[in-house]
C-alpha cells in the first residue's frame, strides 16, 4: 500500500463559516446563509467563478464567530444554485470540490477571504490497499443493512467508484457521526490514511447499532407477550361470562368495596374514577400496579367506622388511679375531657401536650386514656423525623410512593376515633427535604384537619375525630405556631415520697413478674427504696429506679435457681451495696457551717431540681470579674448584673466608694463540666458578693433563687416546684423566693410546704437580710443620696481607670 504527495497548490477564496454541518468533497449540501459578512463572501463568489471556501465553526451557537473560533481545514465548494428567500436570506447549494488548509486569513471587506493550499495525492495500487479497501466496502455495506435512515441501493451505488480519495469521502459523508469526527476524517488529507481511520470508525458504528438493534428486539418482544397476554385475559373474561358463572369479577369486588367504605363524596369519586382507569389498563403494566396500590390505600383507611366510646368518668378515674400516682392536675384534665364529652354530642378534637422529664409517665398516661375511653390507641415517634413527606407522604408520580405516617397509623388503627400519641414532638429537625413541625400544624389544629390533605391519597381526609396527645421534655424547641395549637400540660418530677410510692405499687410488681419470681421471693423495705432513689438514681423521673430494681430482681433470680424456689430475700437500705455495687450519687446536702462568700442557689434542669453551691473570693488586683464553672451567656450577664448591683450600693453595704479598684474577684459555680446558664441565679451571685466583700458570712440552711436587676429588684423565675423539691432533698428548710412566684406554690405537695419556711421578696435589701448571719453596717461617709453621684465623680476624675471586664 503506498500513496504520496503529487502536488500542492496556492489560491485565495471568499470563506463562508457554517454551522453543525461539515462538507466533505464531491458531495452535494444545500443549506440557507442569513449572515450578513456570510452574504457578503457568497455575493463576491457569485460574482466571480462562484467558488467559496466552507469551514465549520467550533461553536454553533455563536454568531459572530472570529478566526481561532473557526476550524482551520475545509472545502473548496461549487456553488451550484442560489436562491433569494422573501426573509432577505439566501437559500444555496454547494457541491464539494477539494480540501484546503488555511494559510492566511483577512476580514478588509466586511468578511473573511484566505488564502488556501489544496494537496493532491499520487495513489499506487497495492493487494494489501485493495484488501482494505474491500474490507470498507463490506463493512459500509453492512451498516447501511443496519441503518435504516439510509437508502441500500442508492448508498452502494454511490460508493461505487474506483478512486479511492472519493470513495472515501461519499462514505463519510454518509456516516452517522458528529461534528468532531467529521472534521476529523476531512482533516486527513492522504486518503490511504483516511481509508484507515473510516474502518476504525464503521466497526464502532456498526456494533452500536446492533446494541441498538438487541435492545429494540427485546422491547417489542416484550411488548408482544403483555398484548397476548391483556387478549388472553379478555378471552377468558368473555368465555367465563357465556358460561354464566356466578363469581364476581376483581373489579366488581373493589366497585362493591368502594361504595360500602363510607368514603366522602370526592374520594368516592376519586376511587371510581381511578377504578375506570385501572379496567382499561393491560393487567402487567407498572401504571397498573400503581392504580391499584392506591386503591387498595383508599381501601384500608378507616372512613366510617369507629370504637364506641366509654363515657363512664368513676370507671375513667378508676383506671388513672391504678395506672399512675400523683400528676393530679393531668388526670383532673383528662376526666374533664371525657365528661364535655358525655354533655356535648360532636366535641372538637383535643389536642393536648404533655411535656416534663424523661420518665415521668407521658408515654404511659396516653396508653391509660385510652384504656380509660375504650378507644384504640396508636404511637408514632417524631424524634429525628426530617422529612416533611414523613407526615405527609409522596405523590404518586415517584417510585415507590406511600402515604405519610399519619395515614399509615389509621390504617393501624382500624377506626377513625383512635387515641393518637406524637411522641417526641420536640425532636423534629428540618433539612432541604422540608419541615415536617410545619406540617403537623394542619393535623393538630382542630379547625383545619377535618379536611387534612395526604399528598398520597390526593383527597380530604377527616382527623377530627382523632383525640391527639403529644410528649415532650421541652417547650423551647417546639415551634411557636405548633405549640400555639396545643394545650400544654405539664408533668414536674416526682418527690421522693412518691417515687417510694410508685415503686411499691407498680415497679416491684412489674420487675418482679418480668424476671419470673413470686412475691415471697423477693421484697423490698421502705428504706431500701430510698437508697435506690438517693444513692443510685439521678432523675426527675422513675425508669433509672425501675432499672435499678429489674438489676436487683435479677440477681435474686439467680439466687432462686441455685437454692429452690422457697428462697426469700428482703432488700433493705443496708443491702443496696451488695446487690447495685459501690453507691452512684453522693447526697447533695447544706453546707455544714455558714461560710463566706458561699451562697446556696436552686437550680432547674431537664432531669428536675438541683441545689447550686455559688462561691466567691477576692485577690488584691484592679477590678477584675473572673467567672468560671461553664456558665452560659445569661449567667454571666447575671453576674455582671449583680456586681454593679453591690458597686451602685456601695455605701449601704459598708463598702468604699473605689473599693473594686484594688480587688479581682473571681465567682466559681461547681461542677465546672455541667454547663449552666439562666438568670434565676442573680440573688446567690449578688448575696456571695456581699458577703465576700462584708466578711459576713450567708446562713448555711438558707437556699434562694430569682433575677437581679441594676436597682435591686427580685424577677420572677421558672421551675419553682422542682427547685424546692431539690432543696427539701438537700436538707435546706428556709427558702427565699421571689414575691410574684407565689402562684407557684400551689403545686407544691402540701407535706413538703409544711416541712419548708418559704420567704417572699421583692428586693435584694430583704434577700440579705434573711441570707447573711447579721446585719450590714453602712458607711457613713456615703449617704443614699450621695453614693451613686460621688461614684461616678469619683470615676471620671480617674483617668487611668480600667473597665471590668469578664
Amino acid at each position: 500500500m503506498f500513496s504520496g504527495q503529487e502536488k500542492s497548490d496556492t489560491r485565495t477564496f471568499p470563506m463562508m463559516p457554517i454551522r453543525d454541518v461539515v462538507i466533505f468533497p464531491y458531495m452535494m449540501t444545500p443549506f440557507v446563509v442569513g449572515r450578513e459578512s456570510s452574504i457578503r463572501a457568497l455575493e463576491e463568489a457569485l460574482a466571480g467563478d462562484k467558488k467559496i471556501f466552507l469551514a465549520t465553526q467550533h461553536d454553533p451557537s455563536v454568531d459572530d464567530p472570529k478566526f481561532n473560533e473557526i476550524y482551520q481545514v475545509g472545502t473548496i465548494s461549487n456553488i451550484v444554485q442560489s436562491v433569494r428567500l422573501p426573509d432577505g436570506n439566501i437559500k444555496v447549494l454547494v457541491e464539494g470540490l477539494e480540501r484546503g488548509k488555511v494559510l492566511k486569513i483577512t476580514n478588509d471587506e466586511g468578511y473573511f477571504k484566505v488564502q488556501t493550499r489544496t494537496v493532491s495525492y499520487r495513489i499506487v495500487s497495492t493487494p494489501s490497499l485493495e484488501q482494505l479497501n474491500q474490507r470498507v466496502n463490506s463493512l459500509f455495506e453492512q451498516y447501511v443493512k443496519l441503518n435504516q435512515s439510509l437508502n441500500y441501493e442508492t448508498m452502494i451505488a454511490a460508493v461505487r467508484v474506483e478512486d479511492v480519495g472519493k470513495f472515501t469521502d461519499t462514505v463519510a459523508a454518509n456516516l452517522s457521526l458528529g461534528v468532531e469526527e467529521k472534521q476529523e476524517l476531512l482533516e486527513i488529507f492522504d486518503p490511504v490514511d483516511r481509508l484507515t481511520r473510516l474502518a476504525d470508525l464503521l466497526d464502532l458504528e456498526i456494533e452500536k447499532l446492533n446494541v441498538d438493534r438487541t435492545i429494540q428486539g427485546r422491547v417489542k418482544r416484550q411488548m408482544e407477550r403483555a398484548q397476548r397476554e391483556y387478549y388472553l385475559n379478555e378471552k377468558i373474561k368473555a368465555i367465563q361470562k357465556e358460561l354464566g358463572r356466578n363469581e364476581k369479577s376483581e373489579f366488581d369486588e373493589l366497585k362493591k368495596k368502594i361504595d360500602s367504605a363510607g368514603m366522602t363524596k370526592d374520594a368516592h369519586e376519586k376511587a371510581h374514577s381511578e377504578l375506570k382507569r385501572l379496567e382499561l389498563m393491560p393487567p402487567m403494566s407498572a401504571e397498573s400496579t400503581v392504580s391499584r396500590n392506591y386503591l387498595d390505600w383508599l381501601l384500608a383507611v378507616p372512613w366510617k367506622k369507629r370504637t364506641r366510646e366509654t363515657r363512664d368518668i368513676d370507671r375513667a378515674e378508676k383506671i388513672l388511679e391504678e395506672d399512675h400516682y400523683g400528676l393530679e392536675k393531668v388526670k383532673e384534665r383528662i376526666l374533664e375531657f371525657l365528661a364535655i364529652r358525655q354533655l356535648v354530642k360532636k366535641p372538637k378534637g383535643s389536642i393536648l401536650c404533655f411535656v416534663g422529664p424523661p420518665g415521668a409517665g407521658k408515654t404511659s398516661l396516653g396508653r391509660s386514656v385510652a384504656r380509660a375511653t375504650g378507644r384504640k390507641f396508636i404511637r408514632l415517634s417524631l424524634g429525628g423525623i426530617r422529612d416533611e413527606a414523613e407526615i405527609r407522604g409522596h405523590r404518586r408520580t415517584y417510585i415507590g410512593a406511600l402515604p405519610g405516617q399519619i395515614i399509615q397509623m389509621m390504617k393501624k388503627a382500624g377506626t377513625v376515633n383512635p387515641i393518637f400519641l406524637l411522641d417526641e414532638v420536640d425532636k423534629m429537625g428540618m433539612d432541604f427535604r422540608g419541615d415536617p413541625s410545619a406540617a403537623l400544624m394542619e393535623v393538630l389544629d382542630p379547625e383545619l384537619n377535618s379536611t387534612f390533605t395526604d399528598h398520597y391519597l390526593d383527597v380530604e381526609y377527616d382527623l377530627s375525630n382523632v383525640f391527639f396527645i403529644t410528649t415532650a421534655n421541652v417547650i423551647h424547641t417546639i415551634p411557636g405556631p405548633l405549640l400555639d395549637r396545643m394545650e400544654v400540660l405539664r408533668l414536674s418530677g416526682y418527690t421522693q415520697e412518691e417515687k417510694t410510692e410508685i415503686a411499691k405499687r407498680f415497679l416491684v410488681r412489674k420487675q418482679r413478674d418480668s424476671s419470673g419470681l413470686k412475691p415471697d421471693n423477693i421484697s423490698f423495705t421502705d428504706d431500701g427504696l430510698v437508697g435506690i432513689i438517693s444513692h443510685y438514681t439521678r432523675e426527675a423521673g422513675v425508669r433509672n429506679l425501675e432499672r435499678e430494681i429489674a438489676n436487683i430482681c435479677r440477681k435474686v433470680a439467680r439466687v432462686v435457681l441455685k437454692e429452690g424456689t422457697k428462697t426469700k430475700r428482703s432488700v433493705g437500705n443496708d443491702d443496696l451495696q451488695a446487690y447495685l455495687g459501690a453507691i452512684k450519687f453522693r447526697d447533695t446536702r447544706a453546707e455544714e457551717k455558714n461560710e463566706v462568700g458561699l451562697a446556696t442557689g436552686l437550680a432547674w434542669t431537664e432531669v428536675g431540681g438541683q441545689i447550686l453551691p455559688t462561691e466567691s473570693t477576692l485577690m488584691p488586683g484592679r477590678g477584675n470579674l473572673t467567672l468560671t464553672g461553664n456558665l452560659g451567656d445569661v449567667m454571666q450577664e447575671s453576674a455582671r448584673a449583680a456586681m454593679s448591683y453591690v458597686r451602685s450600693r456601695a455605701g449601704r453595704l459598708g463598702l468604699g466608694k473605689d473599693f473594686y479598684r484594688r480587688l479581682d474577684v473571681h465567682i466559681h459555680i461547681p461542677e465546672g463540666a455541667i454547663p449552666k446558664d439562666g438568670p434565676s441565679a442573680g440573688i446567690t451571685l449578688a448575696t456571695t458578693l456581699v458577703s465576700a466583700l462584708t466578711k459576713i458570712p450567708v446562713r448555711r440552711d438558707v437556699a434562694m433563687t430569682g433575677e437581679i436587676t441594676l436597682r435591686g429588684k427580685v424577677l420572677p423565675i421558672g421551675g419553682v416546684k422542682e427547685k424546692l423539691l431539690a432543696a427539701h432533698r438537700a436538707g435546706i428548710h428556709n427558702i427565699i423566693l421571689p414575691r410574684d412566684n407565689e402562684k407557684d406554690l400551689a403545686d407544691i405537695p402540701a407535706n413538703i410546704q409544711d416541712e419548708l419556711s418559704i420567704q417572699l421578696v421583692d428586693n435584694m435589701d430583704q434577700v440579705l437580710d434573711l441570707a447573711l448571719e447579721r446585719k450590714i453596717e453602712t458607711n457613713p461617709s456615703l449617704t443614699p443620696e450621695t453614693e451613686i453621684t460621688s461614684t461616678f465623680e469619683g470615676s471620671s476624675s480617674e483617668t487611668d481607670q480600667e473597665p471590668m471586664t469578664n
